[in-house]
């Protein structure tokens, strides 16, 4: 596909955790179509050898995968070292592991909360701060951070009972925005996406629940899909948004609005 140079990722490298399945690997599907090498890591390796094999096959670009648990340094360190050494940079940084955990908040047990928290909040930042330590070298990188609806809003509990996924969101969301003007003056641009419902293996249980009442609710009559995310992400990967620091893109359908 042709792009316009704004939106070329060409020579890029880009790292997508979550990569194997779900908005993980439509963004590494977007960047890989847009010229950039895609790292894809998940403790779920297989999926991400998957995923990493079509890239290359599909795309003729540069593709890794590893298992990665994003709660460990020492796998998120190894991921950032291998990624150097077969590329030569990290251009851009997708943190979208993430993890949810559904009771209600007066029983949400402690080591749930905990394990949600890690994954989602703690382990984006280990990998924001491994992977930043190089783009400062570099002087130019972006950070984009996977938020969701849910950490920008109340969410009634007929829709959705994750009070620990949604904490753990809106921690992404205020981390994002601190960590921006931390990097801005090293040329690294941190933003956010902040997702509504998509079909994915995450969300399969309460759509099946709730998809109904949900698109009642959405302006835009449907649920999101992978053209959606895509775009708002290779947007924040590329150029075009050189100027665009800490902020946080709601791609929910228009559901946030009412």
């Amino acid at each position: 596909m042709n792009h316009h140079p704004l939106f070329d990722l060409t020579g890029k490298t880009a790292i997508v955790t979550g990569g194997g399945r779900g908005l993980g690997e439509y963004i590494a599907r977007a960047y890989a179509e847009a010229g950039a090498n895609v790292v894809v890591c998940s403790r779920k390796v297989e999926n991400c050898r998957e995923v990493s094999d079509s890239l290359k096959e599909t795309y003729g670009v540069g593709s890794l995968a590893f298992e990665c648990d994003v709660t460990k340094p020492d796998d998120v360190h190894r991921v950032v070292r291998s990624t150097l050494d077969a590329f030569g940079s990290i251009d851009i940084l997708v943190n979208n592991s993430g993890t949810t955990w559904g009771a209600p908040a007066m029983e949400l047990p402690l080591d749930k909360w905990e394990k949600v928290m890690a994954v989602n909040a703690t382990g984006t930042f280990i990998f924001s701060q491994a992977v930043a330590r190089e783009m400062v070298k570099q002087k130019r990188g972006k950070i984009i951070n996977m938020a969701s609806m849910a950490g920008l809003i109340g969410t009634h509990p007929s829709m959705m009972d994750a009070v620990a996924y949604s904490a753990s969101k809106g921690a992404v969301l205020s981390f994002t925005r601190d960590l921006a003007v931390k990097l801005a003056p090293h040329n690294i641009q941190v933003n956010a996406i902040a997702p509504g419902f998509f079909p994915t293996k995450m969300t399969k249980a309460v759509l099946e629940q709730i998809e109904e009442v949900l698109l009642a609710f959405t302006p835009a009559g449907r649920l999101g899909s992978a053209r959606d995310i895509q775009g708002v992400a290779l947007f924040l990967a590329s150029p075009a948004s050189d100027y665009v620091i800490g902020q946080t893109i709601v791609v929910d359908g228009g559901q946030s609005c009412m």
